[in-house]
Formats: C-alpha cells, sequence, structure tokens
C-alpha cells in the first residue's frame, strides 16, 4: 500500500521538485499540494494523507499553527507531519515538535533522506536532522552552555521503572530495534512498553515523547546513553 502524501509549501517549483522525487518512488503517492496551511489542513481530511510535507512559512496559515490543527483533529489521529524549511533554529525545532510535527529535516535534504524520513514518520516513529537535534537540545542549555536546573516532574510517577527507562533511551535517539538488543527484550515488548508510556503521557508519537522527556527533566541535555 503506498504512503499517502500532501506537499504543503508556498513555493510551486519546491512542490514540484518534491512530487518528482516521491513519484519516481515505488510506494509513494501525491495525493494533493497545498499552497497555504488551511490548504494542507483541508487536504489531510479529504485526502486521508498518511504523511504531509509542511513548510513553516506560508501565507493565510503559516506551518505551525497547520501542524497544531491536524494533531488536534481527532479525525487525523493517523496523520504524521514531517516539517521541512530553510530555517533549522532552535525555536522552530522546538515550536514544530510541540505543534505535533513527528519530523524536522531542512529543505536540501537529499532525495534518498526524504524518502527515508516520509517511511520513518508513516510508521509513527520520530525523524529528527542532526542538525534539528542539537537545536532542541540546546533550548534546554542555561546561558554559557551551563546546564539549566531541571527538576523531575511528578507527572513521571504514572510511568513504570520500565517505561521511564525505555523513554529516555527513545530520547537519547535509539530505535525500538537498538532497544530492544541493548536491554535483552523483544522488539514488540518495547514497542508495547513505549506505546504505554505515549498514552499516559499524551504523547501523540515519539517525537513528543522526546520533548517530554527534556521538558519533564528525565534526560538533560549531554547526558551520556545509559549503560546497558
Amino acid at each position: 500500500m503506498s504512503i499517502r502524501v500532501v506537499l504543503a509549501d508556498d513555493q510551486a517549483l519546491i512542490r514540484a521538485g518534491f512530487r518528482l522525487i516521491l513519484d519516481s518512488e515505488p510506494g509513494f503517492t501525491v495525493v494533493g499540494e497545498a499552497a497555504d496551511g488551511r490548504e494542507a489542513v483541508d487536504l489531510a481530511r479529504s485526502e486521508r494523507a498518511d504523511v504531509v510535507l509542511m513548510d513553516i512559512r506560508m501565507p493565510r496559515l503559516d506551518g505551525l499553527e497547520a501542524t497544531r490543527r491536524i494533531a488536534a483533529d481527532e479525525n487525523l489521529a493517523g496523520v504524521r507531519v514531517l516539517v521541512l524549511t530553510t530555517f533549522e533554529n532552535d525555536e522552530n525545532v522546538v515550536r514544530a515538535l510541540q505543534a505535533g510535527a513527528s519530523g524536522f529535516l531542512g529543505k536540501g535534504v537529499a532525495p534518498g533522506d526524504l524518502l527515508h524520513a516520509v517511511r520513518v514518520v508513516a510508521a509513527g516513529e520520530a525523524l529528527l536532522s542532526p542538525r534539528a537535534t542539537r537545536g532542541l537540545l540546546s533550548h534546554f542549555l542555561g546561558g554559557g552552555g551551563r546546564p539549566a536546573p531541571v527538576t523531575v516532574a511528578p507527572r513521571l510517577s504514572l510511568l513504570t521503572d520500565r517505561e521511564r527507562e525505555l523513554m529516555a533511551l527513545v530520547a537519547h535517539g535509539l530505535s525500538n530495534d537498538d532497544i530492544a538488543v541493548r536491554l535483552h527484550l523483544s522488539p514488540l515488548t518495547v514497542k508495547t512498553h513505549v506505546h504505554r508510556a505515549m498514552t499516559k503521557l499524551d504523547a501523540r508519537d515519539r517525537a513528543q515523547l522526546v520533548v517530554q522527556a527534556y521538558q519533564y527533566g528525565l534526560v538533560r541535555p549531554g547526558d551520556p546513553v545509559p549503560a546497558s
């Protein structure tokens, strides 16, 4: 079954380039193009999109607000947003993820990496480019490069010890398969624990879980990956 993709960018040339990449690869179907955020939301609904490639800076309704509307709509619970922008800075990384984006890439991404990103977010995983990841982490750093004081949130008490352990590993960028090998668990067991953590914390997907791991103090910038 093809991954149904909506392209949202106010520049027709950008949309044409993405369409060319996606239409040339089996397993992808571009089901609509939007020149602004309102059209993107409407197309996500009408075309039963799996993934929306969303520009941030668009007229009428920007990509961040369009992402918020998609994430808040229960009827669009299966739609994932992959934000593409020229400006990979700290503020946009954090705002995009907080708005409900599942991934974040620069517009200069290579065709193969774009296809991989769409597959990843369509499968419900989080996808961040290295620059975007660094931007996210720096948002949680205090002045002078020193970690800001963080208090572990009481809300983490909703999770079991195992769920907290897996949430931390997800925040460090490990996949379910990586975690399974590391902890000698089955991938299905890992997936179940991660899903339970997401449900308890009202996280829409893994990207939201990563944001909460830092916000709640479970993981701090500069922390090494816990030893297995």
